[in-house]
C-alpha cells in the first residue's frame, strides 16, 4: 500500500471529499494545459489521495470542454495509481433505478469534439481497451458503496455522449434497443482512454440520476428532478469514497500499470523529441523519462 495513492474524479455533484488528513489544494501545470481545478491532496485512513472536481468547483467547465488529458496527466504526477471516477448518468433499464450505483466495465464512445490520446504522429501507440475497467479497483468501489447502502449493479455498459445536451427519444431508444448500453453519460470517454494510456487502474462509478428519455413512464430528462437526486447520490459517494482505504490494494489480474508494454510502435530514431518530453509523466515508464 506504501506505493499506491487513489485519485477521485467527482463528477456533477461531488465538489470535495471529506475528512483528508493534512489537505491541501494543489496547483499542478501539465504540457496538456491546467486541469480542471487545483487538485486536493491530504491522506485518508492512511491511504494517500487526491480529489479532482471534473467540471471544477462551481460546474465551470462543460462535457466537451474539460480538460481530460491534463487531468490524467496531473493526477499521475502527484503519484495517482488508481483512479476513481464517480459521474451523473441516465439508465437504460429498469432495474438501475435513480439512486442506484453501476459499476461499469465496457464503454462506448460517441463523443466527437475531443482529444482522446497522448500519442500522436511522432510518438505513435495503440493500447488496448478490450477491458478498459480495472476489476479489482471496481470491486473495491462496490462493496465499499454496498457497505454504504447503496443498491450497486456489478457490471454496466457506459455510453458515452458528447452533450452537452440531452438524448433525443430516438437516440435514448436505439442505444438501449440496438447498441445494448446500460446508462448513459457525457464525460467518461476520453477520461478511461487517457487513463489507460497513462497506465492506471481505472474505474467508472456511474450514479444513476433518471432514465434518459426512453422510458414511458417518466418522460424527457428534468434537470430539477436530476439535480435532487444527485444531491443524495453525492451524500452516498462521499460514504463510499470513505470506504475505500481499507478495501483498496494493487491485486490486479489486468497489467493496467502495464498497459503500454508493447503499445508503442514509432521506432525510437523516429521519435518525435518534443512530444516524447510531453509524454514524459503518462509514458516515462516505457520512454526512458
Amino acid at each position: 500500500m506504501s506505493d499506491t495513492m487513489l485519485a477521485v474524479i467527482g463528477g456533477s455533484g461531488l465538489y470535495e471529499i471529506e475528512g483528508l488528513e493534512g489537505a491541501v489544494w494543489q496547483e499542478v501545470s501539465t504540457p496538456w494545459g491546467a486541469p480542471s481545478d487545483a487538485i486536493l491532496t491530504g491522506v485518508l485512513d492512511g491511504l494517500p489521495m487526491a480529489f479532482l472536481p471534473r467540471h471544477g468547483r462551481g460546474h465551470v467547465h462543460s462535457p466537451t470542454d474539460v480538460p481530460y488529458r491534463a487531468n490524467i496527466d496531473a493526477l499521475k504526477q502527484l503519484g495517482a495509481t488508481h483512479v476513481l471516477s464517480v459521474s451523473a448518468c441516465g439508465s437504460f433499464r429498469e432495474e438501475m433505478k435513480p439512486g442506484d450505483f453501476v459499476i461499469c466495465d465496457q464503454f462506448i464512445d460517441r463523443t466527437v469534439d475531443r482529444k482522446k490520446s497522448f500519442f500522436s504522429s511522432g510518438c505513435v501507440a495503440h493500447v488496448s481497451m478490450a477491458h478498459p475497467a480495472c476489476r479489482a479497483l471496481g470491486r473495491a468501489a462496490a462493496d465499499a458503496a454496498r457497505t454504504a447502502g447503496v443498491t450497486v449493479h456489478d457490471g454496466g455498459c457506459y455510453l458515452a455522449m458528447e452533450g452537452p445536451q440531452f438524448s433525443s427519444l430516438a437516440e435514448s431508444r436505439m442505444y438501449r434497443e440496438h447498441w445494448g448500453a446500460d446508462v448513459i453519460g457525457m464525460t467518461n470517454m476520453p477520461e478511461a482512454k487517457l487513463a489507460r494510456e497513462a497506465e492506471l487502474h481505472y474505474a467508472t462509478v456511474a450514479m444513476v440520476t433518471d432514465y434518459d428519455s426512453w422510458h414511458p413512464d417518466h418522460g424527457e430528462v428534468d434537470v430539477t428532478e436530476i439535480v435532487r437526486v444527485l444531491t443524495g447520490n453525492s451524500a452516498r459517494a462521499r460514504e463510499m469514497i470513505a470506504g475505500m482505504p481499507s478495501r483498496l490494494d494493487h491485486r490486479c489480474d489486468q497489467a493496467c500499470d502495464r498497459a503500454l508494454e508493447y503499445a508503442i510502435i514509432t521506432a525510437p530514431d523516429r521519435r518525435d523529441p518534443v512530444l516524447v518530453a510531453k509524454l514524459a509523466t503518462v509514458a516515462g515508464r516505457v520512454l526512458g523519462g
